[in-house]
């Protein structure tokens, strides 16, 4: 029996690797279920694997800004109802389950991104607390040198926030706050959100459709004026 996991994998007569990537996401209870929807449903829909890990306070964020009573996983993946969500690869975490596998180092990702981000969800970050998943998850990645999307959406912030995001960011974390560009001209919420989207994407180096890039842009081969 081979002990090379790679050879097997890449065996012509063995079992072949899954397309697509492997990412971790998790929802708090700032306000931006929005932006978390559309972050779901692009990597689900580019064949991504997707971990999910939701705290009771972004339940509650589903249910005041996108009506949700429960979790509705498959409206947040774009999937029909009833469809076979472990077949679209998407997995779900239960939030108090510090045993879940992706709290542990073992469980490899390619990222994992918490969006929409709270304050209380940075301090815990920063202080390397693990009593919940989303919390061990975020030590974990941190712990690995894997990538953590931090998606920051409270604002004004306080010297408490600023240090946090200071000392996250001195961890190996990026700090992306959820602030909207303009100068596309959105004429929607729907493209307001998309820019944000895309934006972690990029981080994340997954290739997307959302045409929110500077270049794509008809000012953006002009000349600038003095």
């Amino acid at each position: 029996m081979t002990t090379d996991r790679t050879f097997a994998l890449d065996n012509a007569d063995g079992p072949k690797a899954p397309t697509g990537r492997r990412f971790v996401v998790a929802i708090t209870g700032a306000s931006g279920a929005w932006y978390a929807q559309r972050l779901i449903s692009a990597l689900v829909g580019s064949g991504h694997e997707l971990h999910l890990a939701v705290t009771d306070y972004g339940k509650r964020l589903l249910h005041d800004e996108l009506g949700m009573t429960g979790l509705d996983v498959h409206a947040l993946a774009g999937l029909p109802e009833g469809a076979d969500l472990r077949e679209h690869r998407v997995f779900v975490h239960p939030s108090k389950d510090v045993g879940a596998t992706i709290a542990s180092g073992s469980f490899r990702h390619d990222g994992m991104i918490v969006m929409p981000c709270s304050s209380n969800t940075l301090g815990a970050a920063a202080s390397g607390v693990g009593d919940k998943l989303v919390y061990r998850a975020m030590a974990v990645a941190l712990k690995e040198r894997l990538p953590l999307i931090l998606c920051h959406r409270e604002s004004p912030l306080s010297l408490i926030d600023i240090e946090n995001m200071r000392r996250l960011t001195m961890a190996g974390a990026i700090i992306a706050p959820t602030n909207p560009a303009f100068y596309l001209g959105p004429t929607s919420l729907t493209d307001v959100v998309d820019f944000v989207v895309s934006r972690v994407l990029d981080l994340v180096h997954v290739k997307h459709g959302l045409s929110m890039r500077w270049e794509d842009h008809p000012l953006a081969s002009g000349k600038a004026s003095d």
